[in-house]
Formats: structure tokens, C-alpha cells, sequence
């Protein structure tokens, strides 16, 4: 197939997957050239995300991944949607239309945000964990101030913010059993009951955004 070398302004093309349990949202950057294709998340076949969400829920999977062995994503959109839901999670993006090429974040430009405010309303999300740094950068650079925005205004606690390393196929540095070790934090208690260093993060660590407060109270500390 011809790698697309041309600009194009493009729609995100499929809405998030939620149901009203989704306590936890895992937030891309936009579609890939393949997702576009698919009308799903993640539908290049080299991306590691859905064994990786097959091995979050499957101790025998998990262990067949850190023996070294290969698996399969699941089989149906139907069975990626159930292991998704099934487990009170949530996909989308950052970015709802763009300028891009191909599937190149880097060329990302002319961004229309995603409406997280909306999908807050819908469901109570807790925890936000952003698929790599292009996810978290465009994350925090469009979607972090009309977050905060909507909070204060809302007087409400904002999600806690994180960043995952990217299960892309480009981040080749990231073998599927280490990425696995790193993914496997969102499955771990709510911040505040049992004390983790990746989730009790002061907030000026790089990997953790300070939005996490009521506006009528004084900040809360982390882990409150």
C-alpha cells in the first residue's frame, strides 16, 4: 500500500467507547491510518495494545507473554469492545479533527479537541492514562486547559492524569513483557488506598498533571 505523503484535514471518524461504569479512560493521540480504516481503536496489527489488554485479564496470557511467547489480539471488534467494557474502561483521542499526514503525530496541526468535558458527564471517569508521550504532549498542550476550565467551573475533581509508554509499533524500545509491567498500573486501586509511586506523584513530576483539586478548597495533596 502507498504510504500517504499528503496533508489531509480529517475527521476522528468513530466515537468513544464507553458505558455508563467507565471508571478509567485510555486516551490516544488520533486514529492511525489503519485505525481510520478499521472505524476502531488501534487496528494496526503490529500495535501491541489489545494483547496487552488480553493479558491484563488472562493470567494464562500474561504468561504465556513473558515466556516469550506470541499471541493474538482478540479475534472480533465485538470481543475487543466486551474486554474493554467488561472491565469499567473507556477509549478515545485527544484530537476530534486535525491536519495530518498519514498516521504522523509529529504532523498533526489545525486541532479540534475531543469533548472530555462531555464524556465526564457520562460516565465516572477517575483516572486518565494517556498511550505515549505524542498522546500526553497533545493532551496536555489542547485538552488539559479546557479540562481545568470545565472543572473549576463545575466545582468538581478532575481524573488523574498519567502517561503509559506507547504500545505503537514505533516504540520498538518497548518489548511486549515490559510494556505489559508498565500497563499493568491501571488495574492497581484507586489513588489514596494503597500508596504506589507512579500514582502518589508530587505534581511537578513530568509524568503527572497537577488538575486534580477542588476549586473552593486548598489543593489536595497527592494521594489525598
Amino acid at each position: 500500500m502507498k504510504k500517504e505523503t499528503q496533508a489531509q484535514q480529517l475527521d476522528h471518524g468513530f466515537g468513544p467507547l464507553y458505558s455508563d461504569h467507565s471508571r478509567i479512560l485510555i486516551l490516544g493521540s488520533f486514529p492511525s491510518v489503519k485505525s481510520r480504516e478499521a472505524s476502531f481503536y488501534y487496528g494496526h496489527p503490529q500495535n501491541r495494545f489489545w494483547r496487552i489488554m488480553r493479558a491484563l485479564y488472562d493470567p494464562d496470557v500474561e504468561k504465556q507473554i513473558q515466556n516469550g511467547k506470541k499471541i493474538d489480539p482478540p479475534a472480533s471488534m465485538n470481543e475487543k469492545k466486551a474486554l474493554i467494557l467488561d472491565h469499567d474502561l473507556a477509549l478515545w483521542d485527544t484530537i476530534e479533527r486535525c491536519t495530518i499526514v498519514g498516521s504522523s503525530d509529529s504532523s498533526i496541526r489545525d486541532v479540534t479537541v475531543t469533548d472530555l468535558p462531555w464524556l465526564l458527564e457520562q460516565c465516572p471517569i477517575e483516572r486518565i492514562y494517556c498511550n505515549g508521550t505524542a498522546s500526553y504532549d497533545l493532551f496536555r498542550k489542547y485538552s488539559l486547559p479546557v479540562l481545568e476550565k470545565w472543572c473549576k467551573k463545575q466545582k468538581r475533581e478532575a481524573p488523574i492524569i498519567s502517561k503509559l509508554p506507547s504500545s505503537s509499533p514505533a516504540n520498538a524500545a518497548w518489548s511486549l513483557p515490559r510494556l505489559l509491567d508498565e500497563w499493568k498500573k491501571i488495574n492497581l486501586p484507586e489513588e489514596g488506598s494503597v500508596p504506589d509511586s507512579d500514582t502518589l506523584q508530587p505534581p511537578h513530576h513530568p509524568d503527572h498533571v497537577p488538575c486534580r483539586h477542588r476549586p473552593d478548597s486548598p489543593s489536595e495533596p497527592p494521594g489525598s
